[in-house]
Parts: C-alpha cells; structure tokens; sequence
C-alpha cells in the first residue's frame, strides 16, 4: 500500500506483497498509519493473476469528516479491504459496516471480481456501535446554533413599541445593539437592557454561545438616565460614531452640552456617520451603481443580492425584452439613509441568504440611492421615461421613514406593472413570501407569453417553410442522403459500442476462465463433487470440483461460460433453490451439491 501526499489517503496493492517506500501519508484528523499497512503480500496462487495485469478498483470511502481513497485488484475480498480500513481509520472491523455496493449488502469474503463492479465506486463507513466523541458533537452542535436564525421580540419601553428581529447565530450581542440604536434612537452606550441571560457577560460573544432561548428570546430596552454631573467635552461628527458605538459610561449624555441627542446621535447624523451610499450628481449611471455595491458591500459583508451595473433602461431590457422564457421579474431597490430602517432592512432582508439566492435567480435587482434630493428627482425621471407616471407617482407617495423601498415591476406587452411595493418595516419570512406571490403572477403571465411566442414562431414558420417550398424540393434529394449516411454513422457507432462492450465481456470472461483452480482427478482421493448444468440454450455444461471448494468458485466457472452472476441465477431442480443466494464463501459440501447435482440456469427477470 502506498499513501498519497495529499490529505486524503491512497493505497494500493502490489505484486508479491513488494511495496514503494511510505510517504507522507498523515491526514488532518488521524495519527500516521502503522508500518504493518505498508505491505499487504499476495498469495502464491494469485501472483499469476497480477502477473497478467490484473484490473484494478478505485475506491473512495468516507467515514464522518474523513476521506480514504483505496486502488486493489479486483481478486480481493470485502474482507481485506476492512482491514486496510481498520489501520486507517481506527475503527474495528467487528464494529465497521461498509456501505454503498451497487449489488447489496455483501459478506466478509465476498470477491470484488464476483460483484462486477465498475472502476471507480464510492463506499461509507457506518459504526452504529461507536458513539461520536464529545468534542464532536459539541462542535456539530456549536456550528448548528451559528447557522441558526433567532427571533429576538425586543419591546422599546418608553415608545410602547415591539419589534420583532431575526437574526443569526453568527451575529454579536454589540452588532444587536447597533441595529437597535438604528432603529430607536437610543445610542449604544445609553441603551440599560432586560432580559440577557446571565451568561452573556460580554457583549462581543455571538448569540448562539450567549445562552439565549431558541428559537425565540424576550428582551426590553429604555435610555439609561445620565449622570446629573458630567464635563465633557463635544467631539466631532466622525468621533461622535466611534462613542456611540462604544458601551463605556464615561460620557455624558449630549443634551448636558447643549446638542439635542436626535441630532448627534439620530438620523440626522447619518450622513455624518457614513460615506454617502451613492455619489450626487454623477455623470454616469453604471459608475454611480459600482460605488453604491462597493459601498454596501463595505457596511453589510459581501453577501447580498447581484445588483445590476448599468442604467435602469438597460436592466429592464435584460429583464423584459429577451425571449420569453429567459424574462425575469425586475427588483428595485430604494436605499435612503435617513431611514431609521435602512441599516437593519440591508443587514437582516438584503442580506439572508434565502433572500439573496431567490433574488439571484428570478430577478434583475437594480438600486438607487434617494438620499440626496438631486439623486431622487434623477430618479423620477428615469422612472416616468421608462415605467410612465404611475410608478413615479407611486413612488412620491413614500415618506422618509416608510424607506428603504423593494418594487417589483413586470413587463407586460403594452406597459410596465408594479406587482408589489415593499416597505423596510417587514420581517425575512414577510419579505420572502411577497416575492414568491410576486413570482406566481409572473409565472402564470409568463407561459401566456411563451403561448404566444411559440404560436408566433410556428405561424413565421409556415412562411418561411411556403417561400421555401421550391428551395426545400431541390435539397431533399441531398437531405436524403445526408440523413443516410448519418443513419450509417449512427449503426457504425453502434456496432463499435457493441463490439467494445463484447470485447470487455470476453476480457473479464477469460479472466474468469484463468482465476479458476484446475479441474480435480477422479482418482485424486479427495472428495469430488460432479456437478452438471442445464444452460437457457438447452446445453449441458459438466465440471468436477473439489468438496471444499467454495460456492464463488461455480459462480465464476458459470460466469467465464458466459452466464455472470448479476444477469442468470443457478438453481437446484428438487427441491427448487436458488444457489446465487447462499454465501459465495461457503463450500459445495456445505451447500449441499455433493457427491453430484444438476443444475440449470435461469435469466435473473
């Protein structure tokens, strides 16, 4: 057996138990294999098999967060390959079930040859018997709570108002803090919380580790009261982001220094806080749309929906005017950073995972910003040239704080159609189901469109096929011909798949034929079963073969005759038995096929 330098583990047997030199063979999670495994020696009675270039098996077997690769000759046993196993993984062979043969559970001593298999398999390792170690399932469970979502039901006391937040096991207790300083107003450092669990000590652990209830946790927030005594002095917008973000208690609160807190801290100052999402007044609307996806993937993560780079013409002719069934519904996206949901609408709806891959595959998404009033009014425009008024209009009924906006718009044969306008203050499931409503209108209109286009193109069709008429009838002599002779290619092919197929049959039949242990003497003194066997054909195959001879033996004999195991089974005339089902390992004595037997060969149905 050789071991691959790569992380997982390859071995392979070698003539005459000879070997190559181990090399590196460690994978990431096993101790180095024994020295015991570098050599697995064959038996004398086979060394002529391997001598004539016996076919080999590529096997790849998992076993939990492990990978082995295996390369044996097809003469070995399940057996022995549970052995190598056994070195590699550590794992019993009393305890190891192999699974994943295409023929069926097999025995121990089952020979590879006999179950005729392909050349690359793919088997697993099942140890009911071994329980996962407590590491393991401590970090399953761990990566488990991560990829969870939680639904955290957070009530804001002096506004009396409830909000209703999923968010990952991935995410930070702080990170929690900041989307609920966005949507309250209440900056970071002022927020006093109930409801943590004692274990949540330190507010940059995540919450699957934090100790929190699943799927749902009850919290509350108000604005902690500030010191009668504070001197601090104002800093500067940029400073101010820095100190709300903070969870210290040694600033007071800013109405102490004359500064309204909803002016330092609110969404008054969120143009102070952030680079702008989108550039005002710029030239170009592709060179606009780069900045806004650099920008959002800078304050959100790269994870978001593909947002298309070009003019809103543009993305409606991707999405519109291709064939029928290549249309798409088109998803506008509306950013406005002065909305107290924008920050948590980006970071928990345009950002899921679910969203993303639904927008990704049924829709064109394009985005604006529409915090700067000359960007809006741009967008207005574009709108009432390409969608009419109505969609401009609708748009103009939206206040600030009912932003960021989600419009669906469907092409239809005379105009466009808005299906759904979705406002921030919506939940993931919300979001996802008024897509998917969004996605049956459009299906349903859109198979009334390929009707269409389809009865269009066979009436253009029949056109072109009637000015033709006179072309077609001089080519359908050539026409004619070449379809003969694509017919005679095609049985050429046909006949050569056959032959290869036959070739490959009489290859692993004559291999058969030569694997078999010579015929026994009458006279040898040794227990002699003579067993004759009634073909489909009605002829009689006849052989001696030794008592302790196994039953794999007659298999592969009737097998090397042109009868494999998988496509005829051997059966006893009285009492009726079917021999292929016994253990191919047992003797013919065992079987009960001494001192002679006649059997026929039926075709498996």
């Amino acid at each position: 057996i050789s071991h691959s330098t790569g992380p997982n583990l390859m071995c392979r047997f070698f003539p005459g138990g000879a070997a190559p030199p181990l090399s590196s063979s460690s994978s990431s999670s096993s101790p180095p294999s024994s020295s015991a495994s570098a050599f697995c020696p064959i038996s004398p009675s086979s060394r002529h098999i391997v001598e004539r270039q016996p076919r080999m098996l590529n096997f790849r077997v998992e076993y939990r967060q492990r990978s082995v690769e295996l390369v044996v000759e097809e003469s070995r046993t399940v057996g022995e390959i549970k052995q190598i196993l056994e070195t590699e993984l550590g794992v019993p062979v009393s305890k190891m079930q192999l699974k994943g043969w295409k023929s069926g559970d097999v025995s121990d001593s089952t020979v590879l040859r006999s179950l005729h298999l392909p050349k690359n398999n793919s088997l697993y390792v099942l140890t009911p018997d071994i329980a996962p170690t407590a590491s393991t399932s401590k970090n399953s469970a761990l990566e488990d709570s991560l990829n969870q979502n939680f639904l955290l039901v957070i009530s804001h006391r002096e506004a009396q108002k409830d909000y209703s937040l999923y968010f990952p096991g991935s995410r930070t207790i702080q990170e929690v803090k900041r989307n609920i300083s966005d949507l309250t107003n209440i900056p970071v450092r002022h927020q006093q919380w109930e409801g943590w669990p004692a274990s949540a000590s330190d507010d940059s652990m995540t919450l699957a580790v934090s100790g929190i209830s699943y799927p749902c946790h009850h919290l509350s927030v108000c604005q902690r009261s500030s010191p009668a005594n504070a001197q601090e002095p104002t800093e500067e917008c940029a400073d101010v982001h820095m100190i709300s973000d903070s969870e210290g208690d040694d600033f007071e609160d800013a109405s102490e220094f004359g500064v309204d807190d909803s002016e330092m801290f609110g969404v008054g100052s969120s143009s102070c806080r952030k680079s702008p999402m989108m550039p005002e007044n710029s030239e170009n609307e592709a060179d606009a749309l780069l900045h806004f996806t650099a920008e959002f993937s800078s304050r959100y993560g790269e994870t978001h929906p593909m947002f298309f780079i070009g003019s809103l013409e543009a993305a409606s002719q991707e999405a519109f005017y291709g064939k029928a069934r290549d249309r798409k519904l088109l998803a506008i996206y509306l950013h406005n950073d002065d909305s107290v949901l924008s920050n948590v609408f980006c970071s928990q709806m345009m950002c899921a995972d679910s969203i993303v891959s639904y927008l990704s595959q049924n829709f064109i998404t394009w985005a604006w910003d529409v915090t700067k009033e000359a960007n809006k009014a741009r967008l207005l425009t574009m709108c009432t040239r390409h969608f009419g008024s109505v969609v401009t209009q609708t748009i103009r009924t939206y206040k600030t704080d009912q932003f960021p906006l989600l419009l669906i718009v469907m092409g239809k044969r005379t105009s466009n159609e808005v299906l759904n306008v979705i406002q921030g203050n919506t939940t993931v499931d919300e979001l996802m189901m008024r897509l998917m409503g969004a996605m049956e209108i459009f299906t349903a209109q859109q198979q009334e469109d390929i009707k269409d286009e389809d009865e269009r193109e066979a009436r253009e069709m029949v056109k072109r096929e009637q000015d033709e008429a006179y072309r077609l009838s001089l080519e359908a002599d050539r026409k004619k011909r070449e379809a003969q002779e694509r017919e005679e290619a095609e049985q050429v092919r046909l006949e050569q798949i056959r032959k290869e197929q036959e070739e490959e049959k009489e290859a692993i039949r004559l291999s058969l034929e030569q694997a078999l242990p010579p015929e026994p003497d009458e006279e040898s003194g040794e227990q002699i079963s003579k067993l004759r066997i009634r073909t489909p054909s009605g002829e009689f195959l006849e052989r001696r073969f030794l008592g302790s001879c196994k039953l794999q033996v007659l298999f592969d004999f009737v097998a090397s005759k042109g009868y494999p195991s998988d496509e005829f089974k051997l059966l006893t005339t009285f009492p009726r038995r079917n021999i292929t089902q016994l253990d191919p390992g047992s003797t013919l004595l065992e079987a009960k096929l001494f001192p002679q037997e006649t059997l026929f060969l039926e075709a498996k149905e």
